[in-house]
């Protein structure tokens, strides 16, 4: 009975995932923290082939902002995270760079994908997986509770190099109250494909952060008395490295814009 019981909750988050999938093929567009609970987020980055094995690299060399869970070869719009998914118009909010510059944001990226036949899309932890695992734990997360986004920040800390790619490293940012910090480190360090424990807590100056109030990527989000400023590594580091080391094309999901698969966050604990 028991087991039923989960395949049938497995169930409803997969059919979740996809019909959040299908609102976002038709235009819908909207951030995507607690939509579909329970259900691994992936970040997105695409490149033409020619950088492909610089970012792979790049990403080897730093996986903890860089978590890779699939990889799409040129010509191919599909991923083995989620069935009959197409990567090109399933991602509720896509951004646009060319030459290391934010040109564009757009719902669907079929016709860029069509200008650029040779892309080649990675799949990338995102920390919207285990904020679940987070909430379950009665730990408030934030954003999701005030309908926002995640606020991110560029930060001092630079990611180590690989062929023509470097840049600083992005993180996301959550209050925790000062007397769950040690459970929301435990809890998300056993989810190391999708970013894993915090990189640093508290004191925000410390890792080049002068103002919390304003984030470079998403919204601010209140701070309450008693809480510490908590901060993961951000599957948005890719595109300070697109901005930095001057791509000259790129395609990536907004930042708070994931593309939501079919494979549950429990696959990824460890």
């Amino acid at each position: 009975m028991q087991a039923s019981a989960l395949e049938q909750a497995r169930a409803a988050a997969i059919d979740a995932a996809r019909a959040a999938r299908e609102r976002y093929r038709a235009g819908a567009v909207q951030p995507t923290a607690g939509v579909a609970p329970g259900m691994t987020q992936a970040n997105m980055i695409a490149l033409p082939r020619d950088w492909a094995w610089d970012f792979l690299l790049y990403a080897q060399r730093n996986p903890k902002p860089c978590p890779v869970l699939d990889v799409i070869e040129a010509g191919s719009h599909r991923t083995v995270l989620a069935d009959g998914a197409d990567i090109r118009t399933d991602i509720p909010l896509y951004r646009v760079w060319r030459d290391g510059k934010l040109v564009d944001e757009v719902a669907d990226a079929t016709a860029l994908y069509d200008e650029h036949p040779d892309l080649v899309t990675f799949l990338i932890g995102c920390s919207f997986t285990f904020e679940t695992p987070l909430q379950e734990a009665g730990i408030e997360v934030r954003h999701i509770a005030d309908g926002s986004n995640v606020p991110m920040y560029r930060t001092s800390l630079q990611c180590r190099p690989a062929g023509r790619l470097h840049g600083e490293l992005v993180v996301s940012m959550r209050p925790i109250p000062a007397h769950r910090v040690a459970d929301a480190v435990s809890i998300s360090g056993r989810f190391p494909s999708v970013h894993g424990a915090p990189v640093h807590i508290g004191e925000p100056q410390a890792i080049g952060i002068a103002d919390l109030g304003k984030p470079d990527f998403g919204d601010a989000v209140r701070i309450e008395p008693g809480e510490i400023p908590v901060f993961w590594a951000c599957g948005v580091t890719p595109h300070a490295a697109v901005m930095a080391s001057g791509v000259p094309f790129a395609v990536t999901h907004a930042p708070g814009h994931m593309f939501i698969t079919d494979v549950p966050d429990t696959t990824y604990h460890v």
